[in-house]
């Protein structure tokens, strides 16, 4: 049952919170408030909602910071007013439930990324760690349960909590659940690569909810897919209206297609740390330089080390480029303690050099790569975009594709992978590769390169206005009016 602290009509549960801690010698605690869509939603529905986000704590100074608050909230001062509750799963339970389950088993899946002659083995091990993740979620599903207010309304995001909206339903069957995916959803074939109970958990976990949300069509349907053919669910289409029909409810499925913030991105790309990383970045380019510039984390569904290759082969069918183009190239690393992301951030590395020691000449280095993360550097590099290189294999939108062009300051060409989800609302304006083909991403860069000034002011216009359509603070409270007005 609900406890002491069940005011909550809001709740949003999600695996990062938006505050983390860092534990001080002296035994204090230091914290960082975060960004993006939660926060701004949240914030835009106001404190008399009273809305609580459930969180778990990732780092040491986060399960201090989790003790100290015992089963109650973080002290407001360090959320900036908001109701947080942060859980202290046991650290080898959240690693099981996180690094072994929803990173390298999961979000597999849905990216299509396995080397099927090998992987995946689904042995003891894998049945080790999917008795955590089932752990982390309950612990999830409990707290969400004493926190809620009757009726409330609760959105769960992800992957990492995808039998959540089953477990809430069971403990608490008068809340409003939504569930939201931010990655892409496998089709059925690939999907059931997954040891059949475990599917059919997953689907069943996020059907237990009232609605499920995607980023874009392409997703939700692959969902529905899965439903019908893992479950025998019963897809219902009442024109645009799509849902899945099992166990005697019904669940809507909705998309919602995440966009930029552009007054953030607008205002935080002219702050002065950005105006001296891009004197920097210029002085590093050279005057009268064209610019490839690709921002991504080292994630294995980016496919960086492709989108250097078709630069190379750029460099190698059209030598009128050398010494004319610089790819900026931000490769910030991730999830660095899976060794099969470590090896393919050092691959990287390694064509990056190989392209510079094959083309680069005394006063032109043909790739500026660059690993360490910096978000005002980042920023500056989409200020000088001519163009905007954005291939991924598979990914559930991409908001790289979305921002460039918002804050490009000569307007820029977007090459853009038809496998990202971006590419429902920006394929038209784009130049629309196969992530697969470095030849044809090749003849798009030139293409892209050799734009007229007129032409990419067009597409620019064209893509911003596409891309700022549903900004974070409307794309939570549209999630929100969807699960309340149902």
């Amino acid at each position: 049952m609900a406890s002491e602290h069940s005011a909550a009509q809001v709740l949003v549960a999600s695996n990062r919170g938006p505050v983390s801690y860092t534990l001080r010698e002296d035994g204090s605690l230091d914290a960082k408030r975060g960004g993006g869509g939660l926060v701004s939603g949240l914030s835009a529905i106001g404190p008399d909602a009273g809305a609580v986000w459930v969180c778990a704590a990732l780092g040491d100074g986060d399960r201090e910071a989790a003790r100290r608050a015992g089963a109650g909230h973080l002290d407001p001062g360090d959320t900036g007013g908001q109701l947080v509750r942060m859980l202290d799963i046991a650290p080898e339970v959240f690693d099981a439930a996180y690094n072994g389950i929803a990173n390298s088993v999961l979000w597999f899946v849905h990216h299509l990324l396995y080397q099927t002659p090998l992987e995946p083995v689904f042995g003891p091990e894998f049945r080790a760690q999917w008795g955590a993740y089932q752990a982390y979620n309950a612990a999830f599903a409990d707290a969400l349960a004493q926190e809620a207010a009757d009726g409330a309304a609760v959105l769960i995001q992800d992957y990492h909590l995808a039998l959540v909206p089953g477990l809430l339903r069971e403990r608490r069957p008068d809340l409003r659940i939504g569930h939201f995916s931010h990655t892409p959803w496998a089709p059925p074939d690939y999907y059931r690569l997954l040891p059949d109970d475990v599917a059919a958990s997953v689907l069943r976990g996020i059907l237990g909810g009232d609605r499920a949300a995607f980023l874009t069509e392409r997703w939700a349907l692959a969902f529905a897919d899965c439903a019908a053919a893992v479950l025998g669910a019963e897809v219902v289409r009442d024109g645009a209206r799509l849902s899945v029909r099992f166990d005697g409810r019904e669940t809507r499925l909705g998309v919602h297609g995440l966009g930029a913030d552009a007054d953030f991105l607008l205002q935080r790309s002219r702050a002065a740390d950005v105006d001296e990383r891009l004197t920097a970045l210029r002085a590093q380019i050279g005057p009268g330089r064209r610019t490839v510039v690709r921002v991504d984390r080292t994630e294995l569904s980016k496919n960086i080390v492709r989108g250097l290759l078709a630069y190379r082969r750029l460099l190698e069918t059209h030598p009128e480029w050398r010494e004319r183009v610089v790819h900026i190239a931000f490769a910030y690393p991730s999830r660095q303690d899976l060794a099969v992301y470590r090896d393919y951030t050092e691959q990287v590395r390694r064509v990056a050099d190989g392209i510079n020691a094959e083309y680069g000449t005394a006063g032109w280095q043909p790739v500026a790569l660059h690993v360490k993360d910096d978000f005002a550097r980042s920023l500056a590099a989409y200020r000088l975009a001519d163009v905007a290189l954005v291939n991924p294999i598979r990914d559930g939108m991409n908001l790289v594709a979305k921002e460039v062009p918002v804050v490009s300051e000569r307007g820029c060409a977007l090459v853009l992978s038809r496998e990202a989800g971006a590419y429902a609302e920006l394929g038209e304006a784009a130049l629309v590769v196969n992530p697969y083909d470095i030849e044809a991403t090749a003849r798009a860069l030139h293409e892209a390169l050799s734009m007229g000034d007129g032409e990419r002011a067009e597409r620019t216009k064209r893509l911003v206005a596409a891309a700022t359509a549903l900004p974070p603070a409307q794309w939570f409270l549209a999630q929100l009016r969807e699960l309340t007005e149902a």
